[in-house]
């Protein structure tokens, strides 16, 4: 097994492995990538859609390939997916986060996560997709952070051009990117509406990984646990996790935060999935499994979406 990919490297004992990859079912999607399809296990990890599909997901407006951190890596780039009918003005935006994978991997065209990208347009957001440097077995944080928040700003520059209301915004991190919504946390901007948590690494101090990469400094400015009790405005965090998850110290780390969570008063919400394993959402359909990913799509909207 290739070490490669944080995914693969401490997921493929899930399900995915042994279920055949899914061609993309949308006339517009992107290929797989070059470096993903060379290893045919982690192809069959990542590139399945998510489980749940919504009109319109095939009918939207995207733009591709965006130079969003002015980077010399020719994969460090940028997908925005909208709804086609712009009548209805300024739409909020929800930022998708990969776990740790090498740049070359090409995150934001896996299945996985142009179909988020499409479920949040589908629902009446904007879904921005882009891939990131932070990496396996380096770990690169701060790179990673670095990114996301040229991310940000890179959308609220150019807010009109993709129809976006640049002060309604989500991040949504996944797997290995859970240490990247600590700056949104507390004393964030007021642009920064939710944060979501799906099956994240919430305490970065106790992974050997980290250990190796990240000093002490950062490992402790990067943990999600430790945020809970700062000053400043609590961002509205929704945590998702799968009873099943088998990567070593991720479930714990997320069981504790929540713990803390409640103890600190901070606002989150939690879904539980018993038995459901890392990376669910693109796994065989379960009604568990699809009731949650609608949850999420309704968080978002109920923390994004203006009330009438």
């Amino acid at each position: 097994m290739r070490a490669t990919f944080l995914f693969i490297a401490l997921a493929a004992t899930s399900a995915a492995a042994a279920q055949p990859e899914s061609k993309l079912p949308w006339k517009d999607a992107v290929p797989t990538p070059p470096a993903v399809a060379a290893s045919p296990e982690f192809a069959k990890a990542v590139m399945p859609p998510v489980m749940v599909a919504l009109p319109g997901m095939d009918d939207l407006q995207i733009w591709r390939e965006i130079d969003y951190a002015g980077s010399s890596d020719p994969f460090v780039r940028m997908d925005v997916y909208a709804p086609r009918n712009k009548a209805r003005g300024k739409r909020p935006a929800v930022f998708f986060l990969h776990g740790g994978v090498g740049t070359n991997g090409q995150a934001k065209d896996w299945g996985i996560y142009q179909s988020w990208g499409r479920l949040a347009a589908a629902s009446g957001l904007v879904g921005v997709t882009f891939t990131h440097r932070l990496g396996y077995p380096e770990t690169k944080v701060t790179e990673g952070a670095a990114d996301v928040a040229a991310a940000i700003t890179h959308v609220r520059t150019n807010a009109s051009a993709y129809g976006i209301d640049p002060d309604r915004l989500c991040v949504a991190a996944f797997s290995a990117a859970g240490p990247l919504l600590s700056p949104y946390m507390t004393g964030a901007p007021e642009h920064v509406r939710c944060l979501v948590s799906v099956y994240t690494f919430l305490d970065i101090r106790q992974t050997k990984e980290h250990q190796a990469s990240e000093s002490p400094e950062t490992r402790d400015a990067y943990s999600p646990i430790l945020k809970l009790a700062s000053a400043g405005r609590k961002t509205p965090l929704l945590l998702v996790r799968a009873g099943n998850d088998t990567i070593p110290t991720l479930l714990d780390s997320m069981d504790r935060f929540a713990v803390e969570a409640l103890k600190a008063d901070y606002p989150v919400t939690l879904i539980n999935l018993p038995g459901a394993p890392h990376g669910f959402d693109n796994k065989a359909w379960s009604p568990r499994g699809e009731e949650a990913i609608l949850q999420v799509l309704s968080f978002f909207k109920q923390h994004l979406v203006a009330k009438q």
